[in-house]
């Protein structure tokens, strides 16, 4: 018997008797049944739903014909706004529906009116420009309804303002605050408790598993069903909020919160002014002492020289003796005795990283030209998960990506969250790959470690590129090789370049979706959540198997726990990830069911390696060649 939501996505159903164009699809309207069921019997369900299945669609039926409140959770911000102002929009009107529905952001999204106030009025800025956007932002802030700060188009996503009139879990006065009845942030979460349908993201709903305490209380409503799409990203979103973070950034926004204080309302107490300048002048000694830019190496390997050992013992004694500072003056305002909380907390963080449990966790830092970023991050969260999901298990959950399963098998990705009770699903791709598609995997291009591998890897591109009049994506593993490639292909003056970095991701992908002959280059952050369909895309080319980097602290840490245990860490944790990775970038292809297109894998170790085949299995079924002759006329022709 066919379901309800099934039917009303079938030829018979409104959606049909609303698009002339529209195509039923098998794969979608099963996928909707399976989503509908689980809703209706508050069950976990895992989907992997290929390319073009129709998955928004397939869960925003159900969830809306669900008599129920329904969380839905993305990856990013992106995409949450896709789904409150396009998609859910779109299929209530078609459904003839009206549920009362709300777009729920963290906090740094939202203006924080007591921040913004405080910093006008007391914060000597550093860079001029600053003040200039505070002003612009307290003339926004008197006509916004939400507080959005997405919605103040004159703001850059980097402008140097956003920490003056945003707040944070840690310097966020909640109730107390003198501004609490016009809050923003505590207004969206009225909003958000009183709907029907809350669409949020992954930060946000691991913020409010792990976390609980953000002077709100609760940050995401309960709800009888959720709904997690993008479904891969979880587990490592997941990493950060199971750890523990202790940044320069922290401590200079103590500081300089301190300063502020001090200024506005205990200058009597100059010990805050005191221990503010000495805690700043030991975070610039010890950064110093840090010495090169790194991207994620082990704590241990800087704490145990004893230059950085008894400079971070000076630092913590500081923050410590701040601490005790502010706990005798906060007693005089909610904002003193925040900053009593905050220091205290940075006191218990700072002593963390003098120890750590190898077996349980792993310490790494982070260092940039002016800061660092310390880090504890757990091995294993399945327990975690489970612990901070148990009060909601009454609920329905629904996880679902285009990539959550290795050849079919989810056992990965149930590993990761402590998943392994839930239902499986596997709704395939719509899409004729065979005809839509050619998979080219170059010869000769040598060891993917050889120093001149990016070189052969251009090169072997090359002829495709001006085949296919650029409408290309060249997906990297590293920077380097971006950066690389990148200088190679400017001589070439008949190809528009893009490459990331160099804008933000949303103007790189409209420039290159309306600039002829265009190429884009990118890195990790162009393999997923990114959609061009259509003639502007027909060539992707992969430069090497997207195996996480071995010498990554996490990485390391986590496969020397597998090889304790007795597992083999590469196939049980390195070859399904990797796996993953290259399903997503794979995907950028093909897009649409007109579509047509190359997707060339320069590794040779594809065909090279015996476990190349578990790759190639889960690809899309497209025709492979290794004729590059084959692959230009393909191209040529498109």
């Amino acid at each position: 018997m066919t379901s309800h939501a099934s039917f009303l996505l079938s030829e018979q159903g409104p959606f049909a008797d609303s698009f002339s164009n529209y195509r039923e699809r098998a794969s979608q309207r099963a996928m909707a049944e399976s989503v509908e069921s689980a809703l209706a019997n508050q069950e976990s369900l895992l989907i992997e739903a290929g390319t073009g299945t129709g998955k928004t669609f397939a869960y925003l039926v159900p969830a809306i014909e669900l008599d129920g409140k329904t969380v839905i959770s993305t990856g990013t911000r992106n995409l949450q706004d896709q789904l409150f102002f396009k998609d859910l929009p779109m299929v209530f009107k078609v459904l003839g529906k009206r549920r009362k529905v709300a777009l729920l952001k963290g906090r740094q999204n939202y203006l924080c009116l007591h921040r913004m106030d405080m910093n006008l009025d007391g914060t000597q800025f550093t860079m001029p420009d600053t003040g200039e956007e505070l002003a612009k932002i307290r003339e926004w802030s008197r006509k916004t309804r939400d507080g959005d700060l997405s919605q103040a188009h004159f703001i850059a996503e980097d402008s140097s303002a956003i920490p003056f009139v945003t707040s944070t879990a840690d310097n966020c006065l909640g109730k107390d605050c003198p501004a609490y009845d016009d809050c923003f942030v505590a207004k969206a979460r009225r909003h958000a408790m009183e709907s029907d349908i809350v669409v949020i993201n992954h930060h946000l709903l691991m913020a409010d598993l792990a976390l609980k305490e953000d002077g709100f209380g609760e940050l995401v409503p309960r709800a009888d069903a959720y709904i997690i799409d993008e479904a891969h990203q979880l587990p490592d979103i997941a990493s950060v909020f199971f750890g523990q973070n202790f940044s320069s950034r922290q401590l200079q926004d103590i500081t300089r919160d301190c300063l502020l204080a001090y200024h506005s309302e205990a200058k009597d107490c100059r010990g805050l002014k005191e221990y503010s300048e000495i805690i700043d002048k030991q975070v610039a000694d010890l950064r110093l002492l840090l010495g090169d830019e790194v991207h994620r190496q082990f704590w241990k390997e800087y704490i145990q020289q004893d230059v950085v050992h008894e400079q971070f013992g000076a630092l913590t004694d500081s923050i410590e003796a701040l601490c005790d500072l502010l706990k005798e003056q906060a007693i005089r305002s909610r904002d003193l005795e925040n900053l009593f909380e905050r220091a205290e907390s940075l006191f218990e963080k700072a002593q963390l990283f003098f120890n750590n449990d190898e077996e349980k966790d792993v310490q790494w830092i982070e260092i940039y030209r002016k800061s660092f970023n310390l880090n504890t991050t757990p091995l294993d969260i399945a327990d975690n998960f489970q612990k901070a999901t148990a009060p909601y298990r009454q609920a329905s959950w629904v996880l679902t990506s285009a990539t959550l399963a290795v050849n079919e098998n989810f056992s990965h990705f149930q590993h990761k969250l402590g998943l392994g009770q839930a239902k499986t699903e596997v709704f395939p791709s719509p899409f004729d790959y065979s005809e839509q598609a050619l998979l080219y995997l170059p010869r000769y291009l040598g060891n993917p470690s050889s120093p001149d591998y990016t070189r052969h890897f251009i090169e072997a591109a090359l002829p495709q590129l001006k085949a296919s009049r650029g409408r290309a994506f060249l997906l990297f593993t590293s920077h380097k090789a971006l950066q690389d490639a990148a200088e190679m292909l400017e001589k070439h003056r008949e190809f528009n370049l893009f490459v990331q970095g160099q804008a933000s991701k949303t103007y790189l992908l409209e420039k290159f979706r309306q600039t002829d002959n265009s190429v884009l280059l990118g890195t990790f952050s162009f393999w997923e959540g990114v959609d061009v369909a259509g003639d502007a895309l027909s060539f992707v080319a992969i430069d090497k198997l997207p195996f996480a980097s071995p010498g990554d602290p996490v990485n390391q840490a986590r496969i020397h726990a597998l090889k304790q245990k007795g597992r083999d860490a590469f196939f049980s944790f390195q070859l399904p990830d990797a796996i993953i990775n290259l399903k997503q970038g794979a995907g950028r292809l093909i897009r649409d069911v007109a579509d047509k297109g190359v997707l060339m894998i320069g590794d040779p170790r594809l065909v090279g390696r015996t476990y190349g085949q578990r790759f190639l299995n889960d690809l899309p079924p497209m025709l492979p060649t290794r004729n590059s002759e084959l692959v230009k006329e393909f191209l040529e022709n498109l």
